[in-house]
Parts: structure tokens; C-alpha cells; sequence
């Protein structure tokens, strides 16, 4: 009897977590966490999990956002795996990339527009008083005398902050070096410690330590 007792509880156990399991949505962001895909991600999981249940994020970065956005491609579709499309997995990666593993037009159905926020140009604080910028024209005068010597980072190939720097780079005519990193998080910490000399950051990210003095 105690035995019968065990395993239907078991099965009642078993019976409860399947239907948990029917309530729990997978959020793939296809970018390291602590970036600013990544909180946005986090903001809208807490928003939505009054109507979707319980929301799982997973940070899987890596090819500009194709790994990621790869893995909501091939995932059953019964809604229960969902994913954030970006600039760069969606637009960009499919000119930059000569294969993809996920066709950004079929293999996905668009369900809202989640955020739009800028970007903005930051530098150390202290490494740029030490190259003696405080402006955008002291920047590009700076590189201008120093062709090849300036360099930026950003989240990885084909993202928003590397379109932003080509674009500067061509608008203002300098001769600086992009440097990805896998996601906008471990841009920032090498902005923060001066391994790269600028980047073009998201607002939301960005903003503290503007207001701290650090950039």
C-alpha cells in the first residue's frame, strides 16, 4: 500500500511538472548576458510572464547572432520557444555571412517590435584625458593625425555598434580598427578598462556609467 502510495504520487509529481513544463517559454537572446539585448530580454520576460507562464532565458551567442537565432529556427513550433531578433541576425548577417544556417525571411514569425534604442559614442574617461579628447572633433582630429592607431569595439561583426563605427569611420574619413567581441557586455568591460579606445554603445547600457563619470 505504502508502495502504491509512492508511485502515485510519483505520477501525480510527474503529471504536475508536465503541465509546468507546457507553461514554461524559452527566450533565446542570441548575445551574452548582461548586454543590452540581454536586459531588454529580461525586462520583457518579467512584462509577460503573467500571460506566457514562466519565462526561461537562454544566452546563446556567438556568428554575430546566428547561433542563437538558429537554435528559435530549429526549435518545435508551438510557440513555446520564442527568440529576439536583432539588426545583425535578421539584416545584416545575411549579407555578411556567405551561409546561413537559417533563412531570416521563412523561418520566422514576427510577433512585435520590443525596443528601440540608440546608440551613443563613449570613451574612457581617463583614457581620453590622457589622449586629450573631449569631443567628437577632438576624436576625429585625433585620428586623423594618427591614422591607424584608434580603434573600436563592439558586440561582434554585423551589429549595431560595428555598422555605427564604419559609418563613422567613412562619414569622418579616419583610418580607425574594429575589434568584435562576443556581445555587447564584454565590449563595455573592455571600454571600461581601456583596451579599446571607443565604442558605440546602446543608450540603455551606457547611461550609468556616463552619469558616473567613467565614460
Amino acid at each position: 500500500m505504502l508502495r502504491r502510495s509512492v508511485v502515485a504520487v510519483a505520477a501525480l509529481c510527474l503529471s504536475g511538472a508536465a503541465l509546468a513544463q507546457q507553461n514554461v517559454t524559452r527566450l533565446i537572446v542570441p548575445f551574452s548576458a548582461g548586454g543590452p539585448i540581454d536586459i531588454s530580454a529580461r525586462v520583457l520576460a518579467e512584462g509577460v510572464k503573467e500571460h506566457l507562464g514562466t519565462v526561461i532565458i537562454e544566452n546563446k551567442p556567438g556568428a554575430g547572432g546566428n547561433i542563437g537565432s538558429d537554435l528559435v529556427a530549429k526549435a518545435k513550433p508551438d510557440g513555446k520557444t520564442i527568440g529576439v531578433a536583432t539588426l545583425a541576425s535578421h539584416a545584416v548577417n545575411p549579407w555578411l555571412y556567405s551561409s546561413m544556417p537559417y533563412d531570416a525571411d521563412k523561418d520566422f514569425a514576427g510577433i512585435s517590435l520590443m525596443v528601440y534604442v540608440p546608440n551613443v559614442l563613449v570613451m574612457n574617461s581617463e583614457h581620453a584625458e590622457k589622449l586629450g579628447i573631449q569631443s567628437v572633433a577632438d576624436l576625429i582630429a585625433y585620428a586623423k593625425a594618427n591614422p591607424g592607431k584608434l580603434n573600436y569595439g563592439s558586440g561582434g561583426n554585423g551589429s549595431g555598434g560595428h555598422l555605427a563605427g564604419e559609418l563613422f569611420k567613412k562619414q569622418a574619413e579616419v583610418d580607425i580598427v574594429h575589434i568584435p567581441y562576443n556581445g555587447g557586455a564584454p565590449a563595455q568591460m573592455a571600454l571600461l578598462s581601456a583596451e579599446v579606445d571607443f565604442t558605440f554603445d546602446n543608450l540603455a547600457t551606457a547611461a550609468p556609467n556616463i552619469q558616473n563619470g567613467k565614460l
